[in-house]
């Protein structure tokens, strides 16, 4: 009875399989130029899959995995998951360090240079430019993700996945972008970032780490709207799909600072608990989205919890995260779920440079950091657990892009059927890689990285060209060997140059030539903060500030 379960669903999943053939995703270039290489092998790792998932489904009732996903931010490559490292720091992540234990690294892990891109790469499986949120917005913006893009929360609800995020959120200030209208059942994030919660607060003009928005003599200003009132912006934000939504622990006229960023915090780590309480208590396999804003905190006022040999103001707070993911860690274990529980844990981005060293961070194994395409800003500590069905303890050294999460996740919840097929996806499904931790099944070896609009890099296999002015021309740039200069300080361009410098301009022309047929758009525009029922009167002079400065495109 048992083998014919297994048979039964494998079949599902085949047919899934057949389906896709005769309307498949749409890949970028470099996609189909593997698969041209390796499409019979492809297919057998396709069948091995299907199997394993089938008997992952018999064994769990017929359910398909929960998916808890953990993206933490600005946190370079090294700075978890290896105590000798934490060591090197001063400081230790010793829940998180267990977890590695449990998990398989993906050691070659790249993201985008900053938040937003991230966060939009990781939702859509598609890189950032293609609807224009490359960027990284801290004020008012009037702008954001736009509610055509299909999210992994839709993606996998069409799967009948319960759905809720809790945290950082940053795709836009405008009602169609935000959590609860991007397919979560339940949502409750901040709409802005660090820079209105933390930096430029009260606090932070206090300890100047913000300078120029409190520390002057209004006698000699005349423009009042220069200057952001971060206490004026909207914070954070809580709601159900298809319901009002509202901002939270914010009365009107009330400042903010680093007590009032400690309490959200502190509340966005027990709703992530009571979350995984109800949702483990539901007959849906589910999908939860904890994306912390510490360790980010850049104020002495007030701290609390874990001190380091470091003493780095992130460093700190990045014990305290530790601290909390090991609450959770220990809840999933509590509740009984782990077995049948996908657990992403990652970073972003790398370190935020310009706040080194009172931060704790600095560069250490890759040069560079948040905000460049350095490996230094787009590669990071990356970790996934499925006990009994990925490696415990593994390593995989392909290179993943963070968008293929996006088609990868959605392939272990059963979900794939529900990635659209009329638009350009650049994640591609890494699975059999990872489920037979096997660098031999990865589906991708190179990666373009762009800053904003630009592509600045191309990494392919352990290579990397840096784009001079001019990116036609490949004899002007510096090309590296990752595996033997990880900071990429010793250029190879005439070694690599001589036989690869046609080639990376061949994968740019391609990728380029791909953007005829699939062309970047742009992202939604509208009022900041409309829908929101209890608006504060200061949030409402803010807006109507806004509108007469024309930030926004639509003005």
């Amino acid at each position: 009875m048992k083998l014919q379960c297994v048979f039964v669903l494998s079949m599902g999943f085949a047919a899934l399989s057949a389906e896709a053939q005769e309307n498949p995703i749409q890949h970028d270039a470099e996609f189909y130029i593997l698969k041209a290489q390796h499409a019979e092998q492809w297919a057998q790792d396709d069948l091995a899959v299907n199997e394993a998932l089938a008997a992952f489904r018999e064994s769990n009732g017929g359910k398909a995995p929960n998916i808890i996903n953990i993206l933490i931010d600005d946190v370079g490559f090294g700075d978890m998951g290896i105590p000798e490292l934490n060591a090197v720091r001063g400081y230790e992540t010793p829940s998180i360090n267990a977890f590695s234990d449990e998990a398989m690294r993906l050691v070659r892990m790249y993201t985008e240079p900053s938040c937003t891109p991230t966060r939009v790469a990781q939702m859509t499986g598609r890189l950032p430019v293609r609807m224009g949120m490359g960027n990284t917005s801290v004020d008012i913006s009037g702008f954001g993700l736009p509610g055509q893009e299909v999210t992994l929360a839709e993606v996998l609800k069409g799967a009948g996945y319960a759905t809720s995020h809790i945290g950082k959120w940053h795709m836009g200030d405008i009602a169609e972008s935000w959590a609860m209208n991007q397919g979560f059942d339940y949502a409750q994030h901040a709409v802005h970032q660090q820079g209105q919660l933390d930096i430029f607060n009260d606090d932070g003009v206090r300890e100047q780490v913000s300078v120029g928005i409190g520390d002057y003599d209004p006698i000699y200003t005349i423009d009042g709207w220069f200057r952001p009132d971060p206490a004026a912006m909207l914070t954070v934000i809580e709601g159900e799909a298809g319901k009002p939504v509202r901002e939270i622990r914010m009365e009107p006229g009330e400042r903010w600072g680093a007590e009032k960023y400690d309490e959200m915090n502190q509340a966005f780590q027990d709703k992530t608990l009571d979350e995984l309480r109800r949702l483990s208590g539901g007959e849906e396999p589910f999908f939860l989205q904890y994306w912390p804003m510490i360790p980010i905190d850049s104020t002495r006022t007030g701290r609390l919890g874990p001190e380091s040999a470091n003493a780095g103001l992130f460093v700190d707070k990045m014990q305290l995260l530790d601290q909390w993911l090991g609450e959770l860690f220990e809840e999933v274990d509590a509740l009984g779920v782990a077995d049948n529980t996908i657990v992403v844990v990652m970073g972003d981005n790398g370190h935020f440079t310009k706040y080194s060293p009172q931060s704790g961070f600095s560069a250490m194994i890759f040069r560079g950091g948040k905000g460049d395409t350095s490996e230094g800003g787009i590669r990071v500590d990356a970790f996934i657990r499925w006990p009994g069905m990925i490696e415990a303890d593994g390593m995989l050294n392909s290179i993943v892009h963070v968008s293929d999460l996006y088609t990868t996740l959605a392939r272990f919840a059963g979900a794939t059927q529900h990635i659209p097929r009329d638009r350009l996806v650049d994640g591609v499904d890494q699975t059999a890689a990872i489920l037979f931790q096997d660098e031999q099944k990865a589906r991708r070896d190179s990666v373009i990285a762009y800053s904003i609009h630009t592509p600045q890099a191309i990494i392919k296999d352990q290579l990397k060209l840096t784009f001079p002015g001019s990116i036609e021309n490949a004899i002007l740039a510096d090309f590296y060997n990752l595996y033997r200069d990880t900071r990429e300080e010793y250029p190879v361009s005439t070694e690599v140059g001589a036989w690869g410098g046609a080639e990376f301009v061949r994968i740019l022309g391609r990728h380029m030539a791909r953007k005829e047929k699939f062309p970047d758009t742009s992202p939604a525009y509208g009022v900041p903060y409309e829908g929101i029922e209890n608006l504060r009167p200061e949030t409402q002079q803010a807006v109507e500030a806004f509108k007469i400065k024309g930030a926004s495109p639509q003005q």
